[in-house]
Formats: C-alpha cells, sequence, structure tokens
C-alpha cells in the first residue's frame, strides 16, 4: 500500500478535525458520536499498521516503506520504518483503540478530550517514524501539548501544578537537543536522519573553559540529547514530574503516559545516541549503567512508601524504565533486545496496571490503599484481572515482564557484573511492593461498610482488558514474535556500532582501561 506510513501516522489527526469542524453540540448524542468515531478512527488505524507488519521483512535491516518529500522551504517530510522502530508503532495503534474504551464514562468537554487523544496519537507515530531531524523534533515536542491538556483540563485537584511541572520538565530537557540538532546541521550539512547515521561527527578531545572534553564533538552532542531522553524516560534523578503528571492525570492520560510517552526516551537513545555518537556512548556508558541501577533500587525502595496507589504504579515504572536505559547502554544483543522487549512489555502491564487503578477510582473515587481490602469477595474477576498483572510486573516467568528484564540483566552482566547485581536486587524490591500492594487492597475480610456494596467489571471493562492479558501471556511464552522482527536490525546496529569504536584512535587505550590491562 502506497503512503502507509502516512496514512497510519495522520489518520486520527483527520479523524480530530472532523471532530473538530463538524460535531456540534454536547448533549449525550454528540458525546456518544465523539467517542464512536475517536474508537473507530484509532481501531481503522491499527488494523491498516497490521498490513504494514505483515509487509514488513525482518531481514532488511535498513529502513522499509521509506516516503520522501519536499516540505517546508529547506526542509523535507521523510518517512519510514526499521525493526526498531516498527514496534513502537505497532504497540501505540494496539493501545490507542483500548484507551479510547478506557474513556467511555467521561462527562466532561468529551469532544474535545477525544480531539486531544487522537491529535496525541498522531504525534506519538510521527516520533517512531520521521527519518528527518526537524520532523522528529516537531513530533517530540509537539506531543507536550495535548499531554498538558489532557492532564490540566481532565486532572485531578493539583492537575495545573503536575500538568505545567510535566511541560517544563519535559520541554526544558529537549531545549538542549534542538541546539544539538543545529550544531549537527552544520557539521553534516544535512538533517536527514538515514544520513546522519553514517556521518562519524568529531571526536578529537578539546578544551572548554579549562576541561578536557574527551570524545569532541561526539560527547557534547551526546549529553544534548540524554538531557532530552533523560527526562522524558524519565531517569532518576529528574523523574520527580512523573508521580505527579501520572495522580492527577485520568486514567486514559496515565495509560497513555506510561505506556508509550516514556518510550520515546529508550527510543532516542536507540536511534540517535548509540549508532551516531558511539564514542561518546562507549565513554560514559558506566555512568549511565550506574544511575539506571540506582534508579531501580531507590524508585523501588520509594514505591514501598507510597499509599497512593497510582503514585506507587509511577514509582514502578521509574524502576522498569532502569532496566531499558541500562540494557541499551550495555551495547551487546541481549542487552539491546531485552531493552526493546522491556518497552514493549510494559507498554501492556504499565497500561494494565493504570486501568486496574481506574476501575476500582471509578467506583469509589479514591487512590488511597487504606480505603480498599478485601475486594476479592466482592470482585473476583477483578481480582484475578490485577493479579496477572502485578505477576507480570514482578517478572513471573510465563508473563512479558520476565522476557525483557531476564535479557537486560543477561547483557548488563557482560557489561558490567557489578551493576547487574545491584539491579538485580530491583527484582526482589519489585516483588515487596506490588504483592504489598496486592495484599492490602484484594486480600483478606471485606470489613470497610463503603466497599460492601461494589461491583464486579462490567462488559467493556473486561473487553478492555482482554487483549491487555493475551498480549502479556502471548509474549511471555512466544518472546520470538518481538525477538525476531528486533534481532537483525539490532545485531546491525551494534555491528556499526563496534567498526565506528574501533576506527576511532583512542579505542585501545579504552579497551585496556575497561579490561585492566
Amino acid at each position: 500500500m502506497e503512503n502507509i506510513l502516512s496514512i497510519i501516522t495522520f489518520l486520527p489527526l483527520v479523524a480530530a478535525m472532523i471532530l473538530a469542524l463538524f460535531l456540534r453540540g454536547d448533549d449525550e448524542a454528540a458525546q456518544r458520536n465523539a467517542k464512536w468515531l475517536a474508537l473507530i478512527a484509532t481501531s481503522v488505524t491499527f488494523v491498516i499498521s497490521i498490513f504494514l507488519i505483515a509487509q514488513f521483512d525482518p531481514n532488511d535491516t535498513g529502513f522499509q516503506f521509506v516516503e520522501e518529500r519536499p516540505w517546508l522551504i529547506g526542509l523535507t517530510y521523510k518517512v519510514g520504518v526499521d525493526g526498531i522502530s516498527i514496534l513502537f508503532v505497532m504497540l501505540t495503534t494496539f493501545l490507542m483503540p483500548i484507551t479510547i474504551l478506557a474513556c467511555w464514562g467521561v462527562t466532561h468537554r468529551v469532544k474535545d478530550y477525544m480531539i486531544a487523544f487522537l491529535v496525541l496519537e498522531t504525534l506519538m507515530l510521527g516520533v517512531f517514524v520521521a527519518l528527518d531531524l526537524i520532523l522528529f523534533y516537531l513530533f517530540f515536542e509537539g506531543g507536550l501539548i495535548p499531554m498538558f491538556l489532557i492532564i490540566g483540563i481532565w486532572g485531578g485537584k493539583d492537575r495545573i501544578y503536575a500538568a505545567f511541572k510535566f511541560f517544563l520538565y519535559t520541554f526544558l530537557g529537549s531545549v538542549l537537543m534542538l541546539v544539538a540538532m543545529v550544531g549537527m546541521y552544520v557539521d553534516a550539512g544535512t538533517t536527514d536522519i538515514a544520513k546522519l547515521l553514517v556521518h562519524e561527527f568529531g571526536t578529537e578531545t578539546f578544551s572548554v573553559l579549562g576541561i578536557q572534553i574527551i570524545g569532541g564533538m561526539q560527547t557534547l552532542l551526546w549529553i544534548a540529547f540524554f538531557a532530552s531522553f533523560a527526562v522524558k524516560m524519565p531517569m532518576w534523578p529528574v523523574h520527580t514530574w512523573l508521580p505527579d503528571a501520572h495522580v492527577q492525570a485520568p486514567t486514559a492520560g496515565s495509560v497513555v503516559l506510561a505506556a508509550i510517552l516514556l518510550k520515546m526516551g529508550g527510543y532516542g537513545f536507540l536511534r540517535f545516541s548509540l549508532p551516531m555518537f558511539p564514542v561518546a556512548s562507549e565513554l560514559l556508558a558506566d555512568f549511565v549503567l550506574w544511575i539506571s541501577a540506582i534508579a531501580i533500587v531507590y524508585t523501588s525502595l520509594v514505591a514501598l512508601a507510597q499509599e497512593d496507589m497510582k503514585k506507587l504504579i509511577a514509582y514502578s515504572s521509574v524502576a522498569h524504565m532502569g532496566y531499558v536505559t541500562a540494557g541499551i547502554f550495555a551495547a551487546n544483543q541481549q542487552g539491546v533486545d531485552g531493552a526493546i522487549f522491556q518497552m514493549i512489555s510494559h507498554g501492556f502491564i504499565s497500561g494494565a496496571l493504570f486501568l486496574c487503578v481506574g476501575v476500582i477510582y471509578d467506583r469509589m473515587h479514591t487512590r488511597e490503599i487504606d480505603a480498599y481490602g478485601g475486594l476479592v469477595n466482592r470482585m473476583p474477576a477483578y481480582a484475578l484481572i490485577f493479579m496477572l498483572f502485578t505477576m507480570a510486573n514482578v517478572g513471573l516467568p510465563g508473563t512479558s515482564g520476565f522476557v525483557g528484564e531476564f535479557l537486560t540483566l543477561m547483557g548488563m552482566f557482560q557489561a558490567n557484573t557489578w551493576v547487574a547485581l545491584v539491579a538485580t536486587t530491583g527484582v526482589i524490591l519489585s516483588a515487596a511492593y506490588a504483592l504489598w500492594l496486592y495484599r492490602r487492597v484484594v486480600m483478606g475480610d471485606l470489613i470497610k461498610e463503603s466497599l460492601k456494596s461494589i461491583t464486579d467489571m462490567n462488559p467493556r471493562e473486561r473487553f478492555i482488558f482482554a487483549p491487555l492479558v493475551a498480549m502479556t501471556i502471548l509474549l511471555g511464552v512466544y518472546p520470538s514474535l518481538v525477538t525476531d522482527i528486533i534481532g537483525p536490525s539490532v545485531a546491525a546496529l551494534l555491528a556499526d556500532h563496534q567498526t565506528a569504536l574501533a576506527a576511532w584512535p583512542g579505542a585501545d587505550t579504552l579497551v585496556a582501561e575497561n579490561t585492566g590491562h
């Protein structure tokens, strides 16, 4: 199908424009029409993306389905996917219809709510398919606006504070990336990502204010991109915006934030940092590995102290993203495969956990853990679903959560044994906070009077969870579904990475330092 990537990317935006221009009124019929149009648009987008992956050739490690045409003066519209980006496209199109279904109970400014999610889907997909620096930046930053509005208009009582904190943190981090992109254009004379991947940026050591910059221009560019992607993931210690954003965001907003938006940081590391700045990535790998390990342990301990369910799951997300960054910068096949697998798996699991919180919040209008207890007596189906995703979050074998963590830990062990040892304690801590949450909310006797009339999940809620359950178990028992697609592209990326390192004059010194010879 010609122009299939553009169709997938902009179909939700077309639906948003139809909603904005042609749907009038805010009565019940208009609200229902807005929800159905959004659901149909996101579902059709997913169906078209199935055609995309059906035609995709995993053994071709270059970009496929490439579209290129002149755009603004001096700028080019260029999109394409490879084995790394196509799965993020699939994750986005898969989760958006589920997210829209989760919004079905919304009654406040429904049309605007649906428009925000449709625009957000286009911007998120644009990040994963963009093959031009400026196009990538526009999509990357553009996604802040609808999420800012979703938190700020439909969020909780402190929504304005959380929305501005989210916006300022992520926007300020990206300013340095824009400066770096200008520097890349000046040095390479192009904004084409495919050409930049084979361009060699300078590695000659120089001084800035008396400080020696080892790795030269690559190191400065790497730091600028790192500032943006680290905030986006978010990495410790620039993670503090995430718990506030999650607590205040509506359920559907939390699902998109955790399942897709956080993955843009990891994708950025894979698309820019590792392949474009290989020397800087190697020089600063231990730094990233150690702050990732600290993040896993620290945020897991903080999660143990939480009294709000959403905050606990938000800190859990930061811990799981620690495995992702460590896997990426371990720079070996198991580590990078595991990092990508962990991001895809985390999309299903974290999204489902926030939906689990949303189910009981819709009934009781509180997220305080102490307000619950004994729900298994009144909500057996809910207890079963919640248990499955709790176990997946812990990394139980047979679920997708196990595969990602196991592969990243294998990659870490090859790169740095001590980092792997520290990170492995996160597996124990995740079991502690996840099972502690489950026990207090679901198990025990139903003592509280307010819970004695609570109802189990309705058919719509069960339907929402069904595809998430299926994918979590399917990827747990058949991980090749993901690894077969990403494997060749990751192998090619790492081969280019090693070739670039070997060509660097300081490589021998670096190897000697790392091996102790």
